[in-house]
């Protein structure tokens, strides 16, 4: 059932954030001496509890280093944390105004998945995050999407139910996840075309008075 309200639950990377910075895990490998393609491997098949915010930050580099047979050590390991928040810093100044911008006809939240570190660090460089009706972040609220525990935590927090929410993001898997706990869904591809669904699917819903 509805509580008619508007609610547009945004993705931050690879919609307002633009994804990991082209050649950053070459950079971090480089600094291990390891190679990139067994970096990679290692950087992605450690970082499920990372973003679900079940290891800390220098937990998630201890187990990438030991899958690389590599020494550990602090320095590194910082060195390799704050490469890796620079690495995934970059936004789509057009689309944070745009998302700023609606709300002067719905609600506004945020459901992404990034480390309780890499958080903290992109609320301060974008103040304005703040200013939403709620953010969630997997590292914080300790569940990653696609689980359907995440989209949950985003109706119990905002008091809402699923239908009132729309849900937008790049990856078509989390779309559908969000759409199997009772939300609208919109897979992104470009802001023109954003728009024009969200436009859509106002027009459709009872007006909020925001």
């Amino acid at each position: 059932m509805s509580t008619d309200r508007n609610i547009v639950l945004f993705d931050l990377f690879g919609v307002i954030a633009r994804h990991q910075r082209p050649g950053a895990l070459a950079e971090m490998a480089g600094r291990c001496q390891a190679p990139t393609d067994a970096f990679t491997t290692a950087y992605w098949a450690c970082r499920p509890p990372y973003d679900a915010g079940r290891q800390s930050a220098p937990e998630y580099w201890t187990a990438v280093l030991r899958r690389l047979s590599l020494s550990v050590d602090a320095d590194t390991i910082e060195e390799l944390r704050i490469t890796d928040i620079d690495s995934w810093s970059r936004v789509d100044d057009q689309m944070a105004a745009y998302v700023q911008s609606l709300r002067r006809v719905a609600e506004v939240a945020l459901l992404s998945n990034i480390p309780s570190d890499h958080a903290e660090a992109f609320l301060t460089a974008q103040p304005w995050l703040h200013e939403l009706d709620h953010v969630a972040f997997s590292g914080k609220i300790k569940v990653a999407k696609p689980a359907p525990a995440a989209f949950r935590h985003c109706v119990a927090a905002m008091r809402a139910a699923p239908t009132d929410f729309l849900f937008v993001d790049d990856r078509e898997e989390n779309v559908r996840a969000a759409q199997a706990t009772g939300m609208n869904g919109h897979v992104f591809t470009d802001r023109d075309e954003l728009a024009a669904a969200i436009e859509t699917w106002l027009s459709t819903r009872h007006p909020t008075g925001t």
